[in-house]
């Protein structure tokens, strides 16, 4: 990337869990960032105010988002900002799409008008999609899946995904912005909340410290696979550096596991067994059997390798836990 030092990577969403990693990333390298946040992050503020320009900003005010990439001209956007919770997205079904289709193009609308002023300005967007396309596809006769698999999304969410991959195609399609768009699979570590993993330890601490006695669950014997959030940040680092402007790529752990063995992972980290209940209203009226993607494409175009076990992110996150409870 030409001046790259120069200009700043913009983060959208830099207060989500793999926004605030990939400011850490970048921030030990000494590149500078800017991260927007939303009113409410989901991570603690504080724990990465030093790592980056913070500036608030809601990706469907398409005036926030035009100054702000008109101020900074970035290089570099990764565009992560999003309602990103399935749960929420049956609740909220227009908010979502509002927030992650709208916000989409908010996006490639500014670039598209600072083009106009400065035509040489030519970043490259990498967009947050995820697994929760493919929807019913996700059965265990075609896992793991290709990208080429269908995109048969099975809730709100999952569509306003589909959504943002298909406008990243045609806004490069059409008018040749650079845009990268990641189909990332279950990804988890220290500072995410709403997973399995972030629950389960995070009730596991609960239990050790006595304020619960016991641990609630929904189903245990759907199966994933799970990436390092740090592994990811390299995932979206190297498709920056070495993706192919127009592509999608599957960011994907290479092994998946039942629910249950994660539990049971957990209870050997902590040293004992963990008391659990299943919560029927933790339980999802259609929930994917098996999520598990072949990552084969990126691993060709960069050399990604997943490098942190489960059993490693696991600890991490307990001592996250540990710390701040």
């Amino acid at each position: 990337m030409n001046n790259l030092k120069d200009a700043p990577i913009l983060i959208t969403g830099g207060c989500g869990m793999v926004g605030s990693h990939l400011a850490d990333y970048y921030a030990e390298q000494g590149q500078r960032v800017v991260a927007t946040y939303y009113t409410h992050p989901t991570i603690r503020l504080e724990e990465v105010l030093d790592k980056a320009n913070y500036v608030p900003c809601d990706v469907r005010d398409s005036k926030m988002v035009t100054d702000i990439i008109t101020q900074y001209k970035p290089l570099i956007i990764y565009h992560l900002a999003a309602q990103s919770y399935p749960t929420v997205s049956w609740e909220k079904p227009s908010e979502t799409m509002d927030i992650n289709s709208g916000g989409t193009i908010n996006v490639f609308e500014a670039v598209k008008s600072l083009r106009k002023k400065d035509p040489a300005y030519d970043p490259v967007i990498l967009i947050a999609c995820s697994s929760a396309e493919y929807g019913a596809s996700l059965k265990p006769e075609n896992v793991p899946v290709t990208e080429d698999t269908a995109l048969l999304p099975l809730h709100p969410y999952g569509v306003s995904k589909v959504a943002q991959d298909l406008l990243g195609f045609q806004y490069f399609a059409n008018d040749h912005i650079r845009s990268i768009r990641v189909r990332i699979f279950n990804t988890t570590g220290p500072r995410k909340t709403n997973d399995v993993a972030s629950d389960f330890t995070k009730r596991a601490v609960l239990f050790e410290k006595g304020a619960i006695d016991s641990i609630a669950t929904g189903t245990l014997t759907t199966e994933r696979a799970i990436t390092d959030v740090r592994d990811l940040v390299q995932a979206l680092v190297l498709l920056a550096e070495k993706g192919v402007a127009g592509e999608v790529y599957n960011v994907c752990g290479s092994k998946s596991y039942r629910i249950a063995d994660v539990l049971t992972m957990i209870e050997k980290i902590i040293g004992r067994p963990l008391p659990h209940r299943v919560d029927p209203t933790l339980i999802r009226s259609t929930d994917e059997p098996v999520i598990y993607g072949d990552s084969g494409r990126i691993i060709s175009a960069t050399g990604w390798q997943q490098r942190i076990p489960l059993e490693q992110t696991l600890t991490d996150m307990i001592a996250y836990w540990r710390a701040i409870l």
